[in-house]
């Protein structure tokens, strides 16, 4: 079964140094990908609350770095030779759509098709402002006229697009992705929405789990599963043809108390345990960040699950 890991690339330990480290470590242990996360801007105030923390708050202070997620890629595609970079999430609407797919291509064409582009539509209303982006309002139906033309410009030799926010026509569009048809396209959110995104339009729907508002324990996750097989099915495509990428915090903590054990929290033979019902639950693949402050204990963090937990799913 695959597993993926986050890098920062915000905060004080997003250096070139760190994240060159942390993706170098995360191939060298056999992680199957590795993700960075997008904002622009971050603004000072914003409502609602930040929906994937308990108290609404940002976990992060506005003020710290916060690197450009496709750029932080192009640097660990240069830096790695074969774990497959991610984007967790980028909000399509912020940048324009044909420099994007243009970026986006490009990085999978140096990389040896190494993309996956797990995408989203926003939920910081403040920053589509701050941005000069399209309308907070339209934000759904403008991400999916990102897919469809994305798709467009990498299969086409003449691309053609007419859609209510994007016409696009009489050009070439080069370098092609190395990846046919393209770099696959994970849905991100958790919400009805973007379910039917990714039942439509997406290659995976990726949500969030056991993190504020977004719940998504097994029994309800394989409730949620099943819809989407359902919307998957009533979109034309085979029920199946959606993967699901279960993204988690993980944190160890030996000799914890059953009784108030939280989810992905414990020891090893506890995690794994926990990842044995996702995956009974329909989860084919699991991406992670590690819940610990210090770059040495993300560092511990991701060779002790390399080591302790993965085996015990991989034969579970």
């Amino acid at each position: 079964m695959p597993f993926g890991c986050t890098i920062p690339n915000r905060g004080e330990l997003a250096t070139p140094e760190n994240l060159r480290m942390m993706a170098l470590l995360a191939e060298s242990l056999g992680y199957d990908s590795v993700w960075v996360s997008d904002h622009i801007v971050i603004p000072t105030s914003i409502a609602p609350l930040y929906p994937y923390s308990d108290s609404g708050e940002l976990p992060f202070d506005p003020s710290s770095p916060y690197c450009e997620a496709l750029t932080t890629l192009a640097y660990l595609a240069g830096s790695t030779q074969h774990i497959r970079l991610g984007t967790h999430v980028l909000v399509l609407p912020y940048r324009n759509p044909l420099l994007t797919a243009k970026i986006v291509s490009t990085l999978d064409y140096i990389s040896g098709g190494r993309v996956i582009l797990g995408i989203g539509a926003g939920w910081m209303e403040e920053e589509f402002q701050a941005m000069g982006s399209p309308s907070f309002s339209d934000r759904g139906s403008v991400t999916d006229e990102y897919i469809e033309l994305f798709r467009e410009l990498w299969t086409k030799d003449d691309p053609v697009y007419e859609g209510k926010h994007y016409q696009v026509s009489g050009f070439k569009f080069s370098p092609k992705p190395l990846q046919k048809p393209g770099p696959p396209i994970w849905v991100g959110g958790h919400s009805g929405p973007a379910m039917r995104r990714a039942a439509r339009l997406g290659d995976a729907w990726l949500p969030i789990g056991l993190r504020g508002t977004a719940g998504l324990e097994p029994d309800e996750l394989r409730v949620k599963i099943e819809r989407l097989r359902e919307m998957t099915e009533k979109a034309g495509r085979d029920p199946g043809a959606v993967q699901v990428c279960f993204s988690s915090e993980i944190a160890f903590a030996d000799g914890a108390s059953a009784g108030g054990r939280r989810l992905l929290t414990g020891s090893p033979q506890e995690i794994a345990e926990d990842l044995g019902r996702y995956r009974d639950a329909g989860v084919d693949y699991f991406l992670f960040s590690f819940r610990t402050g210090s770059l040495g204990e993300i560092l511990e963090s991701m060779e002790r699950f390399a080591r302790e937990v993965r085996p015990l799913v991989s034969i579970g």
